[in-house]
């Protein structure tokens, strides 16, 4: 904001302005918010630091999490990869309940306070399951001379239903504190407005930070100190970002809306009168139409089924029955999400290898950095968030105004275009993978490893850092791209839930992941020949399945390139 010069007049800078009041916007007491003295910035920081907090808790559990299962609790590799898949694509599934429950009755603030709640509450359980595993463990060692044994059903039993207790908690909490955080920023001020698209890339990047400090000290402390200790340490972390978020309350804006009724039912409305008037014709949409006085460019042109609820079922016009144009162009713009919804599919299904795959075919690899000291497995993945946090601000300080400059565009490139750029850069980090893959069996073979598989493959892990770096740079596109997609392109109401559609997109890759996995280990193995996910994975073919996906991310490069085109956006993005 400028300074006051020395011409000011005083009796202006003294006199509260009206246009400092954020219209559409309250403070925690209802009462109207003064632009100067709420949101931007300001609060945006709470919530950014809240966010760092969550994600070095999230990424504590998840990152490492296929160790566990294949260490602690016994597991098969094909089965923990299909577990974590699952226990995945759950979390990222849930957000549309803990969406659809703040959108329509408890708003974002209290959610993400009973979220944060339930988090701290799923990390204490998380971290008494390991305490039981290691009592359990301890007695079981000594008394069966040091062989290991399987920890009791119970403590299976405890230990996933604390871990999904955990994912209904980041459920509630990750599409509400996002959206929470771009409520913030008014959208009718234009220096807002573009601060609001430079939120996004610099939320991804705080976020990342947190990821990169979970994966290096939780991850190592998990290895060789104590699961406890490693679960134990995120949960007295998300107790103090509760403690931040509710220092920040003063400063936040809570959006207002003019419709009372629930945003859902609407949207709902105008899908049940369009079916029921299934066989009104053409035109008497268009008398309706010149009869209500809408104008042919007020509503889009995709989607015209949709004009049908602009009738009365029962031809009468009953209150409650008829639906408004604005109404039925924010049910189309919702169906307008769902073709670019499934053609990132691909993306994510490529994605979920990071967390699973990538981290077991590192365990195998030379992991040393000194004579005495090795790099955790899981703690690789950090280099996609280093490679996250090193390439948005060269997105956002250098490329973004280039290519302002060559397009006129304010944000430089579409938003379409900036997750197009991530898939392709998807496409080529499954081919790397699969390289990578071929040259490890090879070496394991000339080193005659092959029937040794706990030997370690001398063959560096840092082979495996280009995979890691391109997935790093393809999220800076893609994953930041339909944050901004899905928040700005839902109706107003459904802000959350945009968001929380994002997020299941990286759920349903993880379920098909998991179904990938599942028909491919039935498909490969049978008896004499080792599955492409044989737990011996230098007779295994992960390098098969890196292939079967790269042919995958092409086609749906290809299906999103298409739908892509054709896509027209809602509103404006900021000018």
């Amino acid at each position: 904001m400028a300074m006051p010069t020395a011409g000011t007049n005083l009796l202006d800078a003294e006199t509260p302005l009206l246009n400092d009041v954020v219209y559409g916007s309250v403070d925690f007491k209802g009462s109207p918010v003064i632009r100067s003295m709420s949101g931007g910035w300001k609060s945006a920081f709470f919530i950014i630091g809240v966010e760092v907090a969550e994600r070095f808790a999230y990424y504590g559990i998840s990152s490492n999490l296929i160790s566990y299962l294949t260490g602690p609790l016994g597991q098969s590799t094909a089965t923990a990869a299909e577990n974590v898949n699952a226990w995945s694509g759950t979390s990222m599934i849930l957000p549309l309940l803990g969406a659809f429950v703040a959108d329509s009755f408890l708003g974002r603030y209290r959610t993400i306070v009973i979220a944060s709640g339930l988090y701290i509450l799923a990390l204490g359980f998380l971290s008494l399951s390991a305490v039981l595993y290691s009592i359990k463990s301890s007695d079981c060692h000594f008394a069966a001379n040091n062989m290991a044994c399987s920890p009791p059903q119970f403590q299976i039993i405890f230990f996933f239903f604390s871990l999904y207790l955990f994912a209904l908690a980041q459920g509630g909490h990750k599409p509400c504190l996002q959206a929470f955080g771009a409520d913030q920023f008014d959208e009718l001020d234009p220096k807002e407005c573009n601060d609001k698209s430079s939120f996004f890339n610099w939320w991804y990047f705080s976020m990342n930070l947190g990821i990169v400090v979970a994966l290096f000290v939780l991850n190592y402390i998990q290895d060789n100190l104590s699961w406890a200790l490693g679960f134990g340490i995120p949960c007295i972390i998300m107790c103090l970002a509760l403690i931040i978020f509710l220092l920040g309350t003063m400063t936040y804006r809570f959006r207002t809306h003019s419709d009372e009724r629930n945003p859902f039912v609407r949207i709902g409305q105008v899908f049940l009168n369009a079916a029921r008037n299934w066989r009104t014709t053409p035109g008497a949409i268009s008398k309706e139409q010149e009869a209500q006085g809408i104008l042919p460019y007020q509503g889009s042109q995709q989607f015209k089924f949709l004009d049908k609820a602009l009738l009365a079922p029962d031809v009468s016009k009953e209150d409650g029955k008829v639906c408004s144009i604005t109404e039925i162009e924010e049910a189309k713009a919702v169906l307008r999400l769902f073709p670019i919804w499934t053609a990132c599919l691909g993306y994510a299904i490529a994605f979920s290898q990071s967390s699973t795959l990538f981290t077991k075919q590192g365990a195998t690899m030379d992991r040393s950095i000194t004579s005495s000291l090795q790099i955790p497995a899981a703690s690789l993945q950090s280099f996609i968030s280093i490679a996250i946090v090193v390439f948005i601000p060269i997105y956002d300080r250098i490329l973004v105004p280039i290519a302002r400059a060559i397009t006129g565009k304010p944000s430089g490139i579409t938003m379409l275009q900036r997750i197009g750029t991530g898939i392709f850069l998807s496409f080529l980090a499954m081919v790397i993978a699969a390289l990578v893959e071929r040259e490890r069996l090879k070496t394991a073979a000339e080193y005659g490893l092959v029937d040794m598989p706990k030997a370690t493959v001398p063959m560096s892990v840092w082979w495996l850092l280009p995979q890691y770096l391109l997935f790093g740079v393809a999220d800076v596109f893609t994953m930041v791209g339909l944050q901004e997609f899905f928040y700005d392109q839902v109706p107003d109401q459904l802000k959350s839930i945009g968001l929380a559609l994002y997020l299941s997109i990286f759920g349903i890759g993880n379920f098909l992941s998991s179904f990938l996995i599942s028909v491919v280990e039935k498909a490969t193995s049978g008896p004499g020949r080792d599955s492409w996910f044989s737990d011996n994975l230098n007779r295994a073919h992960v390098d098969y399945f890196y292939w079967l996906l790269a042919a995958l991310s092409a086609a749906a490069f290809s299906a999103y390139v298409y739908v892509a085109k054709s896509y027209i956006y809602n509103r404006r993005n900021c000018l």
